[in-house]
């Protein structure tokens, strides 16, 4: 686990992503400051599919198990303790597929009427689509990949940059492998949408 365990990180930093002790239920659709996780794209499961997220205190913040093969139909994205937060789904219609997303609460339900969010490739412009539809208007952000392999950026409508994401490397220069990456948050994205974004990105590629 040294191999992946966050660096340490500034006192604001940490604070805005460790997230309480009994939970990270406060996450959901939070407006918070710039943070940084350390995403292992490794299940904790053995022989499992998935990816487990690390908060800037070293400890597993959020998690995916997924026991079907990679780039299952359907995956949760949990927090520690198991709770589901995210439930994602694959959407087949002959050669065009989709994800939809639907949000989890605290009691178990969840919000059934209409997917939180839908995420489709653009093969034209090289990127990934993702439709909002949690509020009046719809809200749109893309995926967009970079020059190096495993990277990549999340931007909203306006081109800003919500959240960055690349290859971690160690405060000595040594940067480790493709499956352990570095998640920056910009000040102000929802930590949660941009941690199922990743998650999205994933299944898209099959790497969980």
């Amino acid at each position: 686990m040294n191999k992946i365990k966050p660096l340490p990180a500034a006192p604001s930093s940490a604070a805005s992503s460790s997230g309480s002790e009994d939970g990270d239920q406060s996450l959901l659709g939070e407006q918070r400051q710039q943070a940084v996780y350390t995403v292992w794209m490794k299940s904790l499961v053995f022989n499992g599919n998935g990816c487990t997220v690390y908060g800037a205190d070293g400890r597993v913040a959020y998690r995916v198990d997924n026991y079907g093969c990679r780039g299952g139909r359907e995956v949760f994205f949990m927090d520690r303790a198991g709770n589901n937060l995210i439930r994602i789904q694959r959407k087949s219609f002959c050669m065009l597929r989709r994800w939809e997303a639907h949000r989890c609460f605290d009691d178990g339900g969840e919000e059934t009427t209409r997917p939180w969010f839908r995420a489709r490739k653009a093969w034209k412009y090289g990127a990934v689509v993702v439709t909002m539809h949690g509020g009046c208007e719809r809200t749109t952000y893309r995926i967009e990949e970079c020059s190096r392999k495993s990277d990549y950026r999340i931007t909203g409508e306006d081109g800003g940059v919500a959240a960055a994401i690349g290859r971690k490397q160690t405060a000595s220069g040594v940067v480790l492998g493709e499956d352990v990456l570095t998640l920056t948050v910009g000040s102000g994205a929802d930590h949660l949408l941009v941690l199922g974004l990743v998650v999205v990105h994933g299944l898209m590629n099959r790497c969980l």
